[in-house]
């Protein structure tokens, strides 16, 4: 997600009579009380790839850590398009964003220190990484690369009162 703000709409098509755009500070707010996205990613013959993952936010873009043999990080090698998908399963009420973009290795080590930090503050110690050799590690030498989503278009899907409304940068 690019840190400029971006354009906002409020789809009539699939909202309900009254409903109104969601600001993006709102759907970003929605974001960092999150605690759990899919991630869907396509393989390399062309068939989605959906995996729970945690994530955090920090200079307005959505990150996440995979270990480097998982399916999400070999289709992310083959093709860096990828949606993360925040949201509730009750079909009455919540709301739901999902950032749609390329997905981008992050290898700076200033910036895997502090995401990694965003990620103790988030899920606790038990979520705790050291940085090194431009990844995460975990006890017993486990390895996990950190990516960044470039959120292109945003939505947002409220329910109860319907509302879709997009985010284009």
């Amino acid at each position: 997600m690019p840190a400029n703000t971006p354009v906002t709409e409020l789809d009539r098509r699939y909202s309900d009579p009254g409903s109104t755009a969601v600001s993006w500070p709102d759907a970003l707010e929605h974001l960092h009380r999150s605690t759990l996205a899919r991630l869907s990613t396509v393989r390399g013959d062309g068939r989605p790839h959906v995996t729970p993952v945690l994530f955090v936010l920090r200079d307005g873009a959505a990150h996440f850590a995979t270990g480097p043999e998982e399916q999400k990080a070999r289709n992310l090698a083959v093709n860096p398009h990828c949606v993360l998908t925040v949201g509730g399963g009750d079909f009455e009420s919540g709301f739901d964003v999902m950032l749609n973009g390329p997905a981008e290795r992050v290898t700076g080590h200033g910036l895997l220190c502090s995401l990694a930090e965003d990620y103790v503050a988030k899920y606790g110690e038990d979520w705790r990484f050291t940085v090194r050799e431009g990844a995460f590690r975990h006890p017993g030498d486990g390895v996990a690369e950190v990516y960044r989503i470039g959120t292109e278009t945003a939505y947002g899907f409220g329910r109860g009162i319907a509302s879709h409304t997009r985010w284009r940068w």
